[in-house]
């Protein structure tokens, strides 16, 4: 079977150095097997994205010299423009009576939210889901428009990453019911992630370990919609020197910056390096990586990047 693979970055800032590491493997894992590579936008957020980003990622990924055989900016490959074939996944759950609308506010998610035992991250009570109709009714009147989640079952799921290895959730304790709809009816990344790789025939997904906690409630929306989870491969996250997460938020070697220092080689051969794929930061493009690729190589701890 031919494999797929797909970059989707959302298109709500520059790339950082995490993002390009992200690319360039995902890229790599496909062309080393001879692969279709899919450049997906995942703008659902209309208050973040936008097509001038979206116009920009494209740019800079072509400077870069990775390419791609379906996508980019063309509108089926957007979320934006892909909200029928979420509204199906969605009914499709409610046939199976697995959503329920969620009147909770932030502030109520959290107090009534069990930690997450790994990441401290909040893992949903499950109030809502016992409601009455009168409950809902009078919420409603008093102005609050709900969420929408999926019940999740009482059930250890396990996926086999291409990379990390073997990881393991309880759904119900470790993830809790999630939310699929948002209350001002944008459609939640889980639910459309999901659909997105499944409809796309997406067969290797890689991205940052901040994503492996997600897989296993993935890997079970994807079966509970009679679809094939996919293969996932999770990157370490790169990390300042104190410890702290690239984000595009505080503009950490973003793509403004990296452009103005680097030309394409050497920002890729800086890459290959901290990847494991070559012993020193020489300059390569991203063809001359493909034989030096192997996920064996690829480090499974924080990488750490100094100042540029």
């Amino acid at each position: 079977m031919t494999v797929r693979g797909r970059f989707a970055p959302s298109p709500s800032g520059r790339m950082h150095l995490g993002n390009l590491l992200a690319a360039l493997l995902a890229w790599l894992d496909v062309r080393s097997q001879g692969g279709v590579m899919v450049l997906r936008m995942e703008d659902l957020d209309p208050q973040r994205c936008s097509l001038d980003k979206a116009a920009q990622l494209v740019e800079d990924l072509q400077w870069l010299g990775l390419d791609w055989d379906e996508g980019g900016l063309e509108p089926e490959y957007c979320q934006s423009r892909r909200w029928d074939h979420y509204e199906a996944a969605f009914r499709r759950l409610e046939e199976l009576g697995l959503i329920y609308p969620c009147y909770c506010t932030r502030a109520e998610r959290l107090a009534a939210s069990a930690p997450h035992a790994s990441d401290g991250a909040v893992v949903y009570s499950g109030r809502c889901a016992h409601l009455t109709a009168q409950q809902r009714q009078d919420l409603e009147a008093a102005g609050r428009r709900p969420a929408f989640r999926v019940r999740v079952p009482r059930e250890e799921i396990t996926i086999e990453d291409g990379h990390m290895g073997p990881y393991t959730q309880q759904l119900d304790r470790d993830c809790g019911d999630f939310i699929v709809r948002r209350s001002d009816g944008v459609w939640a990344y889980q639910l459309a992630v999901v659909v997105d790789d499944a409809l796309m025939g997406v067969s290797h997904v890689v991205r940052g370990c901040d994503l492996l906690s997600s897989s296993p409630a993935q890997a079970w929306l994807h079966r509970t919609l009679g679809y094939e989870p996919p293969q996932f491969y999770h990157l370490p996250l790169m990390v300042d020197t104190q410890g702290r997460r690239l984000s595009k938020r505080d503009r950490d070697l973003d793509m403004g910056v990296l452009r103005e220092k680097y030309t394409p080689q050497e920002l890729v051969g800086w890459l290959g390096w901290l990847a494991g794929l070559q012993d020193t930061p020489k300059s390569a493009t991203p063809d001359q990586l493909i034989s030096r690729f192997h996920w064996s190589k690829v480090p499974k701890t924080s990488i750490v990047v100094g100042s540029t």
